[in-house]
Formats: structure tokens, sequence, C-alpha cells
């Protein structure tokens, strides 16, 4: 009989010669992937903290069908390309059955066809961008997507914050950003708004004099920052400095570790949108930031809540296949309704995306606090 990928795949040899079924491991091994280090490194931690968390409190109560999860992490070092290479090897050498990343929608992009062609269900915790789960159908989410918070944003700078006269500022190189921008200008051309400048610029840049020298001269009320915070907290200092008095507003790219810190009193009464807010009263809001706080001394942000919530949806849809075979997690997964999740209700919709809220977050006093919530319209 010829040796082939799905018999090596099957079982596992040991050194006497036999033979021993995947399937009758002690453990359910699943992989994780994120950005641990590099320039996003904080979304990649902060994943990785909340999916670790939830793995202990899994497997301290007792595992999944009687299995401890068994959890491999692999960081991509914030570069493209990295994340096809190490998704690879999670499925042909550590033989998961299912796969949890990324924060970015550019570096999900990467390993979403790998995962389709294998077989291999894969949650996002945090990448919004729509084509994300249009890949294939082992492809899911834990987030909202950007079609949906690009009108959160939209409709907070014309309903509450009442400014028509926007400008955007665009990474390029992101497929997030582009995507929130693109849904972002749709809704507010159609709804009164009007566009008074577009820039863009690329991640890793570090000087953004031009494009705000350009954009200050359109005299916008609000400045919608697509892209990740390193450049978000950097573009805003610098626009203070050139006196540009516009308020700013973004979308969850923006929360990260180092927003604060190097916008300093410049990001003050900035907005943006994202998945919750450690200022939910809610029980299990509260329950999840002291467990959190307790562990890792720090409050979570978003990231570490969706990494945390990918796992226990997954652990669920795992019980209620009653089996670790791929094409019945795939199948529990799209299953999925009303699962109570730290970042709000979660229901998987036909197109495998989580039906779910949204917030609204503002700077004060150098901090992060919760405004408002907005729940997706009802079809």
């Amino acid at each position: 009989m010829p040796i082939t990928k799905s018999w090596l795949l099957s079982c596992s040899c040991l050194l006497l010669g036999l033979c021993v079924p995947a399937f009758s491991q002690d453990t359910i091994k699943i992989g994780e992937f994120g950005s641990l280090t590099g320039d996003n490194a904080s979304y990649g931690v902060s994943q990785n903290q909340g999916i670790q968390m939830a793995v202990e409190e899994i497997n301290n109560s007792g595992g999944v069908l009687g299995k401890k999860l068994d959890l491999t992490v692999e960081d991509n070092q914030t570069k493209q390309g990295q994340t096809t290479t190490i998704v690879r090897k999670l499925i042909s050498q550590d033989h998961v059955v299912a796969l949890l990343g990324e924060v970015a929608s550019s570096k999900t992009l990467e390993a979403a066809p790998v995962a389709q062609e294998a077989k291999i269900p894969l949650i996002a915790t945090g990448a919004t961008n729509p084509k994300v789960t249009q890949v294939g159908d082992y492809v899911f989410r834990v987030c909202f997507i950007d079609d949906f918070q690009a009108v959160v944003i939209a409709r907070f700078v014309l309903e509450k914050l009442h400014k028509t006269k926007v400008a955007f500022m665009s990474d390029v190189k992101q497929d997030y950003s582009v995507g929130l921008t693109h849904f972002a200008k749709d809704y507010l051309e159609k709804n009164g708004g009007q566009v008074v400048k577009e820039q863009s610029y690329s991640s890793g840049d570090k000087d953004f004099r031009a494009q705000l020298t350009d954009i200050k001269s359109a005299n916008p009320d609000v400045i919608l920052i697509t892209g990740y915070y390193p450049e978000a907290s950097l573009i805003i200092r610098e626009a203070r400095q050139l006196g540009i008095k516009a308020a700013f507003a973004g979308g969850d790219g923006w929360d990260g570790a180092s927003l604060i810190p190097v916008g300093g009193k410049a990001i003050e009464g900035s907005y943006f949108s994202n998945h919750f807010s450690t200022e939910d009263k809610s029980a299990a809001v509260q329950q999840f930031v002291e467990k959190y706080k307790k562990k890792y001394n720090k409050l979570p942000d978003a990231f570490a809540a969706l990494g945390y919530d990918s796992v226990n949806l997954l652990a669920d849809a795992i019980k209620r296949a009653g089996s670790t075979d791929p094409e019945k997690v795939r199948d529990a997964i799209a299953g999925t309704k009303d699962f109570p999740a730290v970042t709000g209700k979660i229901t998987i919709n036909p197109e495998r995306n989580a039906n779910k809220s949204a917030v609204i977050i503002t700077i004060k006093n150098g901090a992060l606090h919760y405004f408002e919530t907005i729940e997706p319209k009802s079809t």
C-alpha cells in the first residue's frame, strides 16, 4: 500500500512499529498563531494571554470530552508571509484539529487558504476584514466585521459628534485599514457626510507631516485613522503639533498598549470602536477582568477577551460535536447560537461571521473609558 499524506496524518507511529490512530491520543491538539513579536506584538501577546488563560481554565475543569487541550503557539513576528509557513507547520507537523488567530486581517488572510485546503477549522480572533471568512467554509471569527464596524464609526461621527466634514488616513499595507476606509466612506457619503480629503501611509512610517499638512488645508471636523495603534498615536501627536484641531476617531486597531503612552495628551478626547470594555458591568465581563488582572497584573484589552472567547467557543463546539473530527467540529462551530462570550453573545451566521454588538471607547484622563454600545441592526 502506498504511504500517502492522509495515511501519515491518521496515525502516530511508535518506536515498536505499532500504529496508534490520532483520535486515541489523550489530548486535543489546537494551534495558535499571532504576532507575538514585531510592530504589532501588543495584539499577539494579548491574544495569547487570553487563549492561555482559557486553556488553563478548561483543563483545570476536566478538559473537553475527558481530554486536556494541548496548545501549540507560533509567532509570525508581524512579518508578511510568515503566517503561511507557521500555519502549514501547525497542521502538517503538530497535527492540530483547529486553529486560533489572528488579530490582523492581512495575516489571517494568509492562514485561511491553508486551513481551508487542509479542512482544519480556523477561528479568527480579531480579523475584521469581510474577506477573511469568504475564503471558505472552514473559516470563522468571533469578532464583528468591518462593514458593521465602519458603519458604527461613521454613524457615531454623524449622529453623536454631529460632524460632517471628514478626512481619512489609511494604511495601504493593511487589508483591515483599506476595507474600513471603504465602508466608512461609503456610509458617510450616502448619509450627509462630506469626505474632504484622503491620505495614505504605510505600516512602520514615522513621519506624517506631508499628509497632515494636506489634510489641514481642507479643514476637516474629524479625521478618521483606520489603521493600527503604532501609527495612529504618532499621527495624532504630530497633527496636534501642526495645530490641527479636528477630532480623531478610528477602529478597533487602535486598541494597543502604546496608544496612550505614545499619543500622550494629544490623544485625549479621541474615540474608537471596539469589541468590549472593561467598564462593562455585566457579571461575565467583570469576572473575566478580575481573573485576568490576578493572572497578568494588568487590565485585559479587547484582543485578550477575543482570544479567551475563541477557545471557549471552540471547546463548546467540540463538546457539541462529541468528536475532534475536523469536519464535525466545523459543523458544530457553524451551528453556534447565542454563545455567552465575554465580548458579547455570539451567533455564527451563514457567512461564518459573529453577529454581535460593538462599543465606542473614548480616551479621557489618560485612560480608556466606555462611551456607548451599538447593537447590530436586526434583519
